[in-house]
């Protein structure tokens, strides 16, 4: 379920800023001829700074390299972040020797932002590993890695081509899975999170989909006490790790 190794090609005045300040090795930057010289100067500078050729280009000719007419005059190849392989991440599980595994796996988040937080606090809980879909779901982008604030080069993530697939493989593995839906009747503070757990974390706007939900082993909702009827997905992602890190430790401790 491993993906290979490609270029990727990064547009847009924020996207690109970004991405010449994360990790990923940058090849080439592409400003538009007549593009504004001051909006652009700082994105010149750290293309400079980190040794990447600086080419100009007709706007026509980057809206063909990106496949878009909104790239604002600035279009960057990078290479593509590098997942791991779905089973390194298992891997990483039974070479935990001794404690008991913990992933989270997340079905089709959309917000970058909200990706780079749920693997930066996954990462801080002692995660194996962060299983995301392939498709229909925002992938690692340079502002993913920004709000990861480094974690994406701590914990392994994995894409996965089917989820209901992949989920599957980890109860056969030992694992039981944990779903958070904001419907369920039983509660996350219920649940006993101390063995090998996978808690699945669903997209901002409809949650958990209702064929993933059909396999986890049990769903779970964060009680509300009030406010809106629902927790952001980082959030609660961040509130169902950290009880699964509560109890680990409380355990540990008796």
């Amino acid at each position: 379920m491993g993906e290979g190794h490609k270029d990727e090609i990064v547009y847009g005045i924020n996207p690109v800023r970004e991405a010449l300040r994360s990790k990923r090795r940058a090849f080439e930057l592409f400003i538009a001829e007549q593009a504004g010289e001051q909006r652009l100067a700082r994105i010149v500078a750290l293309a400079e700074e980190a040794g990447v050729s600086v080419r100009r280009r007709q706007r026509q000719d980057l809206a063909r390299l990106c496949g878009s007419e909104h790239h604002q005059g600035v279009v960057l190849r990078t290479e593509a972040f590098r997942y791991a392989a779905f089973e390194e991440i298992l891997a990483a599980c039974r070479e935990h020797a001794g404690n008991a595994g913990l992933i989270l796996l997340l079905d089709g988040i959309q917000d970058p932002h909200n990706l780079g937080a749920l693997v930066r606090t996954a990462a801080c809980a002692g995660a194996q590993g962060v299983i995301i879909p392939r498709d229909r779901a925002v992938g690692v982008t340079p502002a993913a890695e920004k709000a990861a604030a480094g974690a994406t080069a701590t914990v392994p993530i994995a894409q996965v081509t089917n989820v209901v697939h992949a989920i599957d493989e980890l109860k056969h593995a030992g694992f039981w899975v944990f779903g958070a839906t904001a419907t369920a009747e039983s509660s996350l503070y219920d649940q006993d999170l101390t063995g090998n757990v996978v808690l699945v974390v669903g997209s901002e706007g409809e949650g958990i989909r209702p064929l993933v939900q059909q396999h986890c082993d049990v769903l779970y909702a964060i009680p509300l006490l009030g406010g809106v009827a629902s927790l952001n997905a980082s959030v609660a992602g961040g509130i169902s790790l950290f009880e699964a890190v509560r109890q680990r430790v409380s355990s540990a401790r008796k």
